[in-house]
């Protein structure tokens, strides 16, 4: 299945605006954790788990599966194919991977923003995110370098069918 060029354009748009605003949502918990860590203010901390915890389900997670759906759809109906490229399977791996640990990140930050919402707890250090807003950011960065750059290199079977092509083009 080839898209048409309008629906391609369409799905390209809506592929680059999710994985941009998934991106740009993850460096806002970046610096804000940063933040939280440079500072001595306890209750800085509890208002980034909460912030987290109010931006996963409405935004961080839809921008992620939308992501994933329309690079998947676009890889699917396109000359570019899903496993004919090493670079398009890279940025699927990298994605997969990214919105997996993101869901799967979802109960530590909910069980954490709960423990923050209590009035008991506002003089306690709360813990960082850094590791998973950090990896995360590099994560979604390595996946827009790979679709700008798009390293040469095609898969076996991306090889075996570009021969098929040929052939057919010669027959």
């Amino acid at each position: 299945m080839i898209l048409t060029s309008a629906t391609r354009k369409v799905l390209l748009t809506l592929h680059v605006m999710s994985s941009v605003g998934w991106a740009g949502a993850v460096a806002v918990f970046v610096v804000l954790d940063i933040a939280v860590l440079a500072s001595s203010d306890a209750q800085l901390g509890r208002v980034l788990w909460l912030a987290l915890q109010a931006a996963v389900w409405s935004l961080l997670v839809p921008l992620a599966f939308a992501s994933l759906l329309t690079g998947l759809v676009l890889a699917v109906g396109t000359v570019w194919g899903l496993f004919r490229h090493y670079w398009v399977l890279f940025k699927l791996v990298l994605t997969l991977i990214a919105t997996v640990v993101l869901v799967l990140y979802v109960q530590t930050i909910s069980t954490v923003a709960g423990i923050a919402q209590d009035p008991a707890m506002s003089g306690m250090d709360s813990p960082s995110a850094l590791l998973h807003t950090g990896g995360g950011l590099v994560v979604l960065l390595l996946t827009t370098v790979l679709a700008i750059y798009k390293p040469r290199g095609m898969t076996r079977y991306g090889q075996r069918k570009r021969l098929e092509q040929r052939k057919q083009t010669v027959s």
